[in-house]
């Protein structure tokens, strides 16, 4: 029995490929364009499993749509700035620059080893400085423009990576990336104005209908709109006010404190005389100020001993309030300051239950009685009717806002307000190996930027990582220059971009890679962008995805291009997972130390009890890891691809299963030997099939272009899973066929080259191999993809479920041309809906054709 030499195959046509530069692409207005790309990765050193799927599933999209017409871009890069290249430096003593451009070289044969169709001339690496130079004139462009500017302020600071994070890169109060509780810092830092274009990166989100709902509202919350008031609260005893921004207008009349941040300018003047409360702040700004953090935190405050009159005092509303630091305000939002309505806000309630301040309830719950409506542990925060609020009483929440903020505006106490959540993006990392910001800090001129013609500024090469921080400030020449301006003594600026900055443009930059006196032409990502399919994880939902949108509009307005947004399509798929084990001493245990017994048991190599735990993400600190290379090395590329595609959704997370690859591979030998053994039964190649003589050979013909139709629609609507069963279908069919005529040997050709071609995207190498076997000279992934032939395609019965008030009952078998009338009565006349309806006659019947049929009764 031959079995598939999948070394020598998968080296032959990787070797072809690149001989004959097939995946290489350019511009060509006369053709339709498909643009498709997965998230470029850190050149960490190792490709890991998430890796083998994104790109698996990249590269199925990429040879589908060529092969279907389109001029497709599908090129290859690395996102390749960052601290891990400094943590190399400082554990094993070798460059950053070094580690990660050895990195790079391996990653990308392991890369090439998958059979991945990708334009490897496009490829670039964000720490090449023919890359950086172009995002450090950009930068300038944009200082000049408004859109990027310098404050000092405070800033999560994280003391492990030593560096400041962006508010998006704070998750529960800790370091996305090393998990350390973040600190509070006031530094001097960089930041691209993201919030001048919160409202139109909101709206357009609604236009973003080829991306995740879950991903378009997680953006939404993110950018946070909030419509409200800001409303002046005067202070007794000072000829000043404080300015209050609220959502919740309707709720004045329940006010019963106000707050503000430990950060905010009233704050700063009180300490100054007050020791206690310079300690309360000292304490609340070690902890970085994001929502998620401070909504779990215990809700604390000073009581400054200030009073703020209502402005409403003279309309029922409780004459003075006293002024709290509180932790839980912060300054980046609204006005950094609030007022307290317990009744109505969980947060405030939990505050004045602690401070035994009053609770006063004014908005009314549905069928609640006013004269005992009282706020226990819980606050009420639906939707109601307006009570105890003068003018206010009995208008419902939305009406009361409306007339509130006309009040307000109409007396001189407010106006109506919109805000964000959203925050400017702080780009000032204090590290080494990231783009250098090009300005230059001079004592006489201020700020001053890097003349054009002197950029790139590069990184020095011979930097210390001996000590902690960035080296850059202690490096003995690179950070002194003269002036541009005044030609006195100056110095650089020592900190370094965000790397969320060069992924903000990395896919215009594929489009012309080769330019370099521009980040692109103008031709060429006129004619590639948008991104029509960008493949990533869930994870870069807010962080990367928002800084692109907004980048891309930044370009926009600097004259680079006329885009507004960058991706047209996202698909967000699964991680791979993988089920964890520990020996009996509690040591977590690598998958190739673990088998099963002659029982059937889990045990180490030498016999002893492996105890599984759950299935997690792949990670290095539980030991569940799977090398791809290794995998390669034992099954092939082609097996590692099927399996990733085979046996989950590629929205949902799959698990790594030695018995998934081992069928993959099972299935790949079952396919090649379902082509040889029948070679010698195949007519010469370019036989046309002709017209089936028998049932057994027009059920072949009906197979072949019912597999066609399914699996391109399988292909198209990424249920990838879905297409390979269908291509299993397909793969028992044939096996089953005997042809015993010469139209029947012509069908079986047909059948053959047909699976052969459908399978192509998801496993190259074998198919190319068996095309060729076949008899064809012309490499399978230049040649066009298969179409079905309408006559063959038309079912002859369809299947519909049938269900009785919600649950499915039965399953009705009906012509695809019946009428609704005639789905209508053949479902209602089947015995297990006659069983459901016992006796009672339907309300309606509504029929969704070629789907389904609902019974209400």
């Amino acid at each position: 029995m031959s079995r598939y030499p999948f070394r020598a195959t998968e080296q032959k046509w990787q070797r072809i490929w690149e001989e004959r530069r097939c995946f290489e692409s350019v511009t060509d207005p006369s053709r339709p364009k498909y643009y498709v790309l997965e998230m470029f990765p850190y050149p960490s050193g190792r490709i890991h499993m998430g890796h083998v799927r994104n790109y698996t599933l990249g590269d199925v999209v990429a040879r589908l749509k060529r092969r279907t017409g389109y001029n497709v871009l599908h090129p290859m890069g690395w996102d390749a700035f960052g601290l891990p290249a400094e943590n190399a430096a400082l554990e094993k003593g070798v460059h950053p620059a070094d580690w990660t451009w050895s990195n790079i070289a391996e990653m990308r044969a392991q890369i090439k080893s998958m059979g991945c169709s990708l334009d490897w001339k496009r490829e670039i690496a964000t720490c090449d400085p023919s890359y950086y130079r172009h995002e450090q004139a950009m930068f300038l462009d944009m200082l000049e423009r408004g859109l990027v500017y310098r404050k000092e302020g405070w800033v999560n600071w994280d003391p492990v990576e030593q560096t400041v994070l962006a508010n998006e890169q704070v998750i529960d109060g800790r370091g996305w990336r090393s998990g350390a509780p973040v600190e509070r810092r006031k530094l001097a830092q960089w930041f691209f104005r993201i919030t001048a274009y919160a409202e139109e990166l909101l709206a357009a989100l609604d236009r973003l209908d080829r991306w995740p709902e879950k991903v378009r509202l997680m953006q939404k919350n993110w950018i946070g709109r909030s419509e409200g008031a800001r409303v002046r609260f005067p202070l007794l005893g000072r000829t000043d006010h404080l300015e209050v921004f609220t959502t919740r207008p309707d709720t004045l009349w329940g006010a019963s404190f106000v707050a503000i941040a430990p950060d905010h300018p009233l704050t700063r003047e009180l300490l100054e005389r007050d020791p206690q409360l310079a300690a309360f702040v000292e304490d609340c700004l070690r902890i970085a100020a994001s929502e998620e953090a401070l909504e779990k935190a215990e809700k604390r405050g000073y009581d400054t001993g200030l009073r703020a009159r209502h402005p409403l005092a003279d309309y029922g509303a409780p004459s003075d309030l006293p002024i709290y630091v509180a932790n839980f305000v912060l300054m980046d939002y609204g006005t950094g300051a609030i007022f307290g309505c317990p009744a109505h806000d969980q947060r405030d309630l939990e505050f004045a239950r602690r401070y035994g301040l009053p609770v006063r309830p004014v908005v009314l719950p549905p069928g609640a009685d006013p004269t005992s409506f009282t706020i226990g542990e819980e606050a009420f925060t639906g939707d109601g009717t307006v009570f105890h609020s003068a003018f206010l009483d009995g208008l419902p929440v939305a009406e009361a806002k409306k007339r509130i903020i006309a009040f307000l505006e109409e007396h001189g106490l407010g106006r109506g307000e919109v805000t964000y959540r959203l925050r400017d993006w702080g780009v000032s990392r204090q590290r080494y190996w990231g783009c250098p910001i090009p300005v230059i800090h001079c004592e006489s001129c201020g700020i001053v930027p890097v003349p054009r013609d002197q950029l790139p500024v590069t990184l020095p090469y011979d930097v210390d990582f001996s000590k902690p921080g960035n080296p850059l400030d202690r490096h003995p020449t690179w950070k002194y220059v003269d002036c541009p301006r005044c030609g006195r003594p100056a110095r650089r600026e020592t900190d370094t971009f965000d790397t969320f900055v060069e992924s903000s443009w990395y896919f215009a930059r594929y489009c012309s890679p080769d330019v370099t006196d521009a980040p692109f032409r103008r031709r060429d990502v006129d004619y590639w962008l948008p991104v029509d399919q960008y493949i990533g994880g869930v994870e870069h939902a807010v962080l990367h995805l928002l800084y692109a949108r907004f980048f891309t509009r930044a370009m926009r307005d600097c004259g680079y291009l006329d885009l507004d947004e960058p991706f047209l399509g996202l698909f967000t798929q699964g991680m791979v997972t993988h089920l964890t084990f520990r020996d009996e001493r509690g040591r977590w245990l690598q998958p190739d130390e673990v088998r099963r017994d002659e029982h059937g048991r889990w045990v180490t190599l030498d016999g002893r009890p492996a105890i599984p735990g759950r299935v997690e993400k792949m990670s290095k600190s539980k030991k569940n890891v799977v090398d791809p290379q290794r995998i390669i090395e034992a099954y092939g590329a082609d097996t590692a691809r099927l399996f990733m595609l085979s046996d989950s959704p590629p929205e949902r997370d799959l698990e790594w299963t030695e018995a998934g690859i081992d069928g993959a591979f099972r299935y790949i030998n079952r396919l090649w030997r379902l082509v040889e053994e029948r070679l010698p039964l195949l007519p010469p190649v370019g036989t046309p099939p002709g017209e089936p003589g028998n049932e057994a050979e027009a059920a072949l013909k009906r197979l072949v272009h019912r597999s066609i139709r399914r699996v391109t629609e399988a292909f198209e609507r990424f249920h990838f899973n879905k297409a390979v069963a269908l291509v299993r279908e397909f793969t028992n069919g044939i096996e089953a066929f005997e042809p015993a005529t010469a139209p029947g040997r012509a069908l079986l050709r047909e059948a053959l080259e047909t699976l052969v071609a459908l399978i192509e995207p998801m496993v190259p190498h074998l198919a190319e191999e068996l095309w060729q076997k076949l008899g064809h000279q012309r490499l399978l992934a230049e040649s066009p993809w298969p179409v079905a032939d309408p006559a063959w395609t038309r079912e002859e019965t369809v299947r519909l479920a049938v269900q009785v008030n919600g649950k499915r009952r039965a399953e009705i078998e009906v012509t695809p041309d019946a009428s609704e009338d005639e789905m209508r009565e053949i479902a209602l006349a089947d015995p297990a809906v006659q069983r459901a309806l016992a006796g009672r006659e339907p309300k309606r019947v509504i029929v969704v054709p070629g789907r389904i049929v609902n019974v209400v009764v």
